[in-house]
C-alpha cells in the first residue's frame, strides 16, 4: 500500500487535473508566469482546524520552493476573523491550488469539529469513536485523517485490511457460524495478518459468536443501550466490542455507559457540514 504522502499525492494530481484541465485560462490570459505573490487563509466559521498540512503539502506538490507560514495547527480550535496560513509563490500555482486546498480543509475541518462534538460527549470514558466506511469515493484518505484529526479512530480503510462478516456476508454464507468457521480457516490458509469481526442483529447471535469464538471484536449493530447491557454479560471481555447503528449526540452517553469499546458512527463523515474558509491575496 502506498503511504500517506504518497495517496495524497495521486489524490490531489487527479484532482488538478479535473479543475485544470487543458489550462488555467483564467490566469493565464491576465498574470505573467513570473510573478509571485502572497495569500492568507481566513477562519469565516468556529470549529476545529483541519487538512493544514495537506494544504503545504498540495502547495509544495506544485512548487517545491513555496514558503509556507502555519499561525496554527491540525486539531486546533480556530475562530471567526483568525488566520491559519500565510503562503507565498508563483501567483500562477497560488491560484491552481486555491480552489482544492479550500475544499480539501473545509471539508476536513467540518468533519474534524462533528467528531469532535461526539469524541468530547464521552470524554469520561473508555468507549472511543470509530468511523466507517461511508466517505466519499476518492476522498476516503482526507476524510478519515480529519476523524483522527477530530479526535475519533480509523475503523478498517477498505476492504482489504479486515475481514468484517456484516449481515449480507452472514446471511449468502448460510449462517454466522458457518461464516465466521470459513473466515477464519481463509486467514489461516492464506496466512493473513487481519482481524475479524463479526455483526450481530439480536443477542442469540451473540450467544452464538461466543460459543463459536474464532474472531476478534463483536459488533452490536442497532442494539439498545439496555440490550448492549445484556451483550456485554454474555461476551463477559472475550472479544472487543463495538456499538453501531441509530447513535447520535443526543444518546451517545448512554452507549458509552455501556462500556463498549467502539462506537461507530457513519455520521462523523456523511452528516459533517464543510466549514467557510477563504484564501484571499495579500497586496502590499
Amino acid at each position: 500500500m502506498l503511504n500517506f504522502d504518497e495517496q495524497l499525492k495521486v489524490l490531489a494530481e487527479a484532482a488538478l487535473k479535473e479543475d485544470i484541465g487543458d489550462g488555467d485560462h483564467s490566469t493565464l490570459s491576465c498574470i505573467a508566469p513570473d510573478a509571485k505573490g502572497k495569500a492568507v487563509l481566513k477562519i469565516k466559521q468556529d470549529g476545529i482546524l483541519a487538512g493544514l498540512e495537506v494544504a503545504e503539502k498540495i502547495f509544495k506538490l506544485k512548487e517545491a520552493t513555496v514558503k509556507f507560514t502555519s499561525f496554527k495547527k491540525d486539531g486546533d480550535p480556530m475562530k471567526a476573523g483568525e488566520h491559519a496560513f500565510e503562503v507565498e509563490a508563483l501567483v500562477h500555482t497560488i491560484l491552481l491550488c486555491e480552489r482544492l486546498v479550500l475544499n480539501c480543509m473545509q471539508r476536513m475541518s467540518g468533519i474534524a469539529t462533528l467528531t469532535h462534538q461526539y469524541a468530547d460527549k464521552i470524554r469520561l470514558y473508555k468507549t472511543k469513536i470509530l468511523d466507517t466506511r461511508k466517505t466519499t469515493p476518492n476522498f476516503r484518505l482526507l476524510e478519515k485523517e480529519a476523524v483522527r484529526i477530530g479526535g475519533g479512530m480509523n475503523h478498517r480503510f477498505g476492504l482489504y485490511d479486515m475481514i468484517m462478516l456484516k449481515d449480507n456476508h452472514i446471511d449468502y454464507c448460510g449462517g454466522i457460524e458457518k461464516a465466521i468457521e470459513k473466515a477464519n480457516d481463509y486467514v489461516q490458509t492464506k496466512k493473513l495478518d487481519l482481524k475479524i469481526e463479526v455483526e450481530t442483529r439480536n443477542l442469540e447471535d451473540v450467544k452464538l459468536v461466543v460459543a463459536v469464538g474464532k474472531v476478534d471484536r463483536v459488533m452490536l449493530d442497532n442494539f439498545s443501550p439496555a440490550q448492549i447491557g445484556e451483550a456485554m454479560k454474555i461476551i463477559n471481555g472475550k472479544f472487543e466490542t463495538e456499538a453501531s447503528g441509530g447513535i447520535n449526540l443526543d444518546n451517545i452517553v448512554e452507549y458509552a455507559k455501556t462500556g463498549v469499546d467502539y462506537i461507530s458512527i457513519g455520521a462523523l463523515i456523511h452528516q459533517a457540514k464543510s466549514l467557510d474558509l477563504s484564501l484571499k491575496a495579500e497586496i502590499n
